[in-house]
């Protein structure tokens, strides 16, 4: 990245204000579902997509995505946040929308941000009438299609955000390669959900395809590209930006098993339930003894586990050093991003934001 250290001479010194930009991303995706809840009105369509998708998008959630785009915008040297990097920013908590509702769909989750997810409620919603699998099927087909309108209004938003044809051109790849990335990390993870198995780089490739490089690396790739920045400048980037996305997916893996519901807003069995095939369960698997590992196979992937079960399991996670292990790697994932950034030619605010990121990401709570 050295060849970019002139990049940042006019950058300003002011420092980011992530809750300011969290309320402008959230404008430009209100003002655009707006626009669509007119045209639907105009033209009779139901109103029940977009007003859902409304609820769904402004439920809660970090903004992570969007807020890490407009700060690789700012860290390759854009000047202000012009309303053409924020709607490209809106773009992708909108495709993200329609990456939640089709992974609670594929895991059969219940819950949300602490509500039911699109297709519980939908089906809730219109089980009048119906027989109960009738009302599920419906709540599936119907969060299945408005899990596809969030995949169109994320193109739709990006292609009117008014960038200029180099822009556009610059970004474009950045974006499919992402879409691409996050779907094959999501293929691995449903090859692998359970029959959780000791191999701990198989799961590290899960947490890297499904969640380093969707949440973390390209977001920030993709405000850089809008500001001109190239491939190099990419790549330095992605050092800070994998070990983080990393240490990101480890500690949502902890909050799965070890988190409150109350905070969290997702059940603490649905993982284990699943048998899911993460770092944590992979590495208990791996240093168990034969005893521990016949009960971690009985209770690890088993739909009638209770929360007497699940405390077994978090038992022997802890007995077998699973639990410690995922913490440590936490913790060297983050100093391995922290360090990226000591070695960078960034600006001061980006290097700043991006480092109480660092410890935002890796020390939450949900």
């Amino acid at each position: 990245m050295g060849s970019t250290r002139g990049t940042f001479l006019d950058v300003t010194a002011a420092p980011l204000d992530l809750p300011a930009l969290r309320s402008r991303i959230d404008l430009a995706l209100a003002e655009f579902l707006d626009e669509k809840s007119r045209a639907a009105a105009m033209h009779g369509l139901p109103a029940e997509v977009t007003e859902f998708l409304r609820g769904f998008l402004f439920s809660g959630g970090k903004r992570l995505r969007p807020l890490l785009c407009v700060i690789g915008w700012h860290a390759a040297g854009g000047h202000g946040t012009p309303a053409s990097t924020l709607r490209v920013a809106a773009s992708l908590e909108m495709f993200h929308a329609f990456a939640l509702i089709h992974d609670d769909i594929m895991d059969n989750s219940d819950t949300r941000r602490g509500f039911p997810t699109a297709h519980r409620a939908l089906a809730e919603r219109h089980r009048a009438g119906r027989s109960g699998p009738a009302a599920d099927r419906l709540g599936i087909g119907a969060a299945i299609l408005i899990g596809d309108v969030a995949l169109v209004w994320a193109d739709e938003l990006l292609h009117t955000a008014g960038l200029r044809p180099g822009q556009l051109a610059d970004v474009l790849p950045v974006i499919d390669t992402m879409r691409t990335e996050v779907m094959y990390g999501q293929c691995l993870d449903l090859i692998t959900t359970g029959l959780p198995t000791p191999d701990t780089e198989r799961a590290l490739a899960i947490t890297r395809y499904k969640t380093a490089k969707y949440s973390i690396e390209r977001p920030l790739h993709i405000g850089a590209a809008l500001a001109g920045a190239g491939p190099a400048f990419r790549a330095g980037l992605s050092d800070y930006a994998l070990p983080l996305g990393d240490a990101f997916q480890l500690r949502d893996d902890l909050l799965g098993v070890y988190g409150d519901p109350a905070v969290t807003g997702k059940s603490v069995l649905e993982d284990l339930r699943d048998g899911k095939h993460t770092v944590l369960v992979a590495l208990a698997l791996r240093h168990a003894d034969r005893a521990q590992r016949r009960t971690l196979r009985a209770l690890v992937g088993n739909p009638d586990l209770d929360d007497s079960g699940a405390d077994r399991i978090r038992r022997l996670l802890d007995g077998t050093g699973a639990h410690a292990a995922v913490e440590h790697l936490i913790r060297v994932r983050r100093a391995q991003a922290e360090q990226a950034l000591d070695q960078s030619f960034l600006p001061p605010t980006a290097i700043s934001v991006l480092r109480e990121l660092a410890q935002d990401a890796t020390t939450r709570s949900a």
